[in-house]
């Protein structure tokens, strides 16, 4: 495993729809490994493939409850309504609060490409639709209905 260097805001990259995966190979779980470790060095709860600089529909997220890999996600279903702060990793010290849905269903690959289907509430149902946006080249910026502060 090897730590990644995280995109930053201003990157074009970030602003590009990230494409499908269709080999699911060693290259794809060394990347996979390599945006966990990154993840969690950054002490991040989120980290989708195009922040390290690869178009590719790859998502990790970590909430507190163990690692989840995502690859080709796509939500299936969304309930209710939470406005909450979101940061970024791609925008260090920024913040903002959004409008998410409470309950998110998201059909996804694994590293394998077995079909899976993860549901989270909260903080996960927000990191689910934060880092999918990424895969769209959508930050959350555009989503803050407060204005975007300096934290």
């Amino acid at each position: 495993m090897a730590l990644r260097n995280i995109v930053k805001v201003g990157d074009p990259i970030l602003d590009k729809k990230s494409r499908t995966v269709e080999k699911f190979d060693e290259k794809l779980s060394m990347l996979i490994d390599d945006m966990l470790e990154t993840m969690y060095k950054e002490n991040g709860v989120g980290l989708a493939a195009v922040q390290v600089g690869m178009l590719k529909r790859v998502v990790v997220i970590d909430v507190g409850d163990g690692p989840m890999e995502l690859v080709n996600p796509e939500i299936t279903l969304a309930e209710g309504e939470q406005r909450e702060q979101e940061g970024c990793l791609s925008l260090p010290g920024k913040y903002g609060t959004t409008v998410r849905p409470m309950k998110v269903q998201v059909k996804a690959q694994n590293r394998e490409g077995k079909w899976q289907v993860f549901t989270g509430e909260g903080l996960k149902a927000r990191a689910f639709c934060h880092e999918l946006d990424h895969l769209d080249g959508v930050l959350f910026t555009s989503k803050v209905i407060d204005g975007v502060v300096e934290g």
